[in-house]
Formats: C-alpha cells, sequence, structure tokens
C-alpha cells in the first residue's frame, strides 16, 4: 500500500516510510491510545509510532516548508513540516542527529528528511536505549499557530487531553484518505488566552521582576544596575523564543523599554557626579 500511494501523484499525501504504516502494528503506541496508571495522571498519545531498524529513510508526506529541525530531547533529532496549502503540520520524532538531515526550508512530496536514529542517540541513550521507531504526528494547523510549553504546544508525545481537540489528527487516516478538506484542515480555536496563556503568565513573570529590580536599584541608587534589569529580559527573550517556549517578542520589547529607562535614570545621575567632583 506504502508503494502504491507513494507512486500516485494524484494523491495530497504519502507515506513517510517505504513500508506501509497502515498493516502493521505499532511499536509502541497509536494514535490516541491512554497511558497507564490512575486517571487522575492519563495521559494520550498524540501520534502513531512504527518500529523500522536505525537508518530507515523517512520522507515528507507532501510538499511543504521544514520549520524545524533540530534536538529534541527524549524524541532525538525532530522535525516538523508545514503544510500550508492544506492547513497541515507533519512532525517526525526519534531521527538520527549523527546522520544527514535535512535543514530549514522548502521540501517536495517524498523527499528524504533524514534517517530514524540508533538507540542511544534517538532520544535513548547507552544507559537507557531506545529501540528504533518513527513517532509520527499531524495537526491541523501550522506550528507557528501553537506555543512551545502547554497541553497546546507544537510538540507533543503524549498529552492530557484529548488529542483530537488540540488539532491532533489520526495520520494513518489522514495518509489514507486520499483527500482533503475544502479549505484544508480546520484547526481548533479554544481563544488567545487558552493557548497562549502559559506564554503570557511567563512574559509577565519575567517582566514584574525586571521592573522590581529596576525600582530597587533606582531607590537605592545602584546605578551599576540600572541597565542590567532590561539586559536580563532582553536576553531571556532570545533564549525562550529560540528554545519555542514564547513565540512572540513582548518579553524583547519589555526589556528594550527597561533598558532605555535604565539608561535614562542613569544618564542625569552620572552626569550629576561627574559636575560635583569638577
Amino acid at each position: 500500500m506504502a508503494a502504491a500511494i507513494a507512486a500516485d501523484y494524484s494523491l495530497p499525501f504519502r507515506c513517510p516510510l517505504d513500508a506501509s504504516i497502515v498493516d502493521e502494528t505499532p511499536y509502541h503506541a497509536g494514535f490516541g491510545d491512554a497511558s497507564e496508571g490512575p486517571e487522575s495522571t492519563r495521559a494520550y498519545h498524540a501520534a502513531e509510532d512504527y518500529r523500522r531498524p536505525a537508518g530507515t529513510p523517512v520522507y515528507a508526506i507532501a510538499d511543504g516548508r521544514v520549520s524545524f529541525s533540530g534536538p529534541a530531547g527524549g524524541y532525538g533529532w525532530l522535525i516538523i513540516v508545514d503544510h500550508p496549502q492544506f492547513n497541515l503540520y507533519s512532525l517526525y520524532g526519534h531521527l538520527s542527529p549523527s546522520r544527514w538531515r535535512i535543514e530549514p526550508g522548502a521540501v517536495t512530496k517524498g523527499a528524504r528528511l533524514g534517517y530514524l536514529g540508533d538507540p542511544d542517540e534517538n532520544g535513548g541513550s547507552p544507559e537507557q536505549p531506545l529501540e528504533p521507531h518513527l513517532h509520527f504526528g499531524v495537526r491541523a494547523g501550522q506550528r507557528a499557530d501553537y506555543p512551545g510549553r502547554g497541553e497546546w504546544r507544537w510538540m507533543a508525545g503524549w498529552i492530557g487531553l484529548c488529542p483530537q481537540d488540540l488539532g491532533w489528527l489520526q495520520p494513518s487516516l489522514v495518509i489514507t484518505a486520499g483527500t482533503v478538506p475544502i479549505g484544508g484542515y480546520p484547526a481548533p480555536d479554544p481563544g488567545f488566552l487558552v493557548r497562549w496563556g502559559l506564554g503570557i503568565l511567563i512574559t509577565l513573570g519575567y517582566s514584574a521582576a525586571g521592573a522590581g529590580m529596576l525600582v530597587f536599584a533606582i531607590r537605592r541608587k545602584q546605578r551599576l544596575f540600572f541597565v542590567l534589569p532590561g539586559l536580563l529580559l532582553i536576553a531571556a527573550g532570545i533564549v525562550l523564543h529560540g528554545n519555542g517556549v514564547l513565540r512572540t517578542y513582548a518579553l524583547l520589547a519589555v526589556g528594550v523599554v527597561l533598558t532605555g529607562v535604565g539608561i535614562y535614570r542613569y544618564a542625569p545621575l552620572s552626569r550629576h557626579r561627574s559636575a560635583n567632583r569638577a
């Protein structure tokens, strides 16, 4: 089936592997499978896992753009491809960081993205090796539509809510359907605060801490620290944005403002002390 789908260019999608992902049992968990344990801590699998040997090539399921290609903790090397023509993005985890892998940029359907990783590099380690397999997810929307943390995060293996409620789709059904809804797959809209609430809290927390440091420095006339809070916020904004925790530049903007205030407050004091010494 995989070969037939891949060879039929009239179909919107192809399988991410050369062998079928439909006729075989998932390696670890299927889409929507629940974890073991009490209901209060139960999580659900937002993708499909397929056992394959290390070094197995992985392909883009459709034309699109690689929006992320990098390490992702327990998922080894992770690649995400946005497919704006379908309002969809696809996710490929447990790839190899030591073998060739694609860089961010445009890709075509069937383009090689990378290879499955060895047990000690695909999210596992020499002490705790992980059997080679592909973690394959598909979601309505684009990666930039989702935050980097929380239940709505753009990379999710196991989540506490129903995957479909968060826009995750069953990959094998998307591949084999052979059609796409008119206008693309509709993404859920839970509201701005629900989706981005954690990012807002992080921004407000860092901003409050920076403002507090600035006020303390001004009151104590610690001119060395007048600019420091703003610089720390700018650094935090760059790091958090680069790691996908924040998808806005709000923290950077606050840092720039605080830095400006610090410079403004520091300059008169500096001139005043210089005049007194003269």
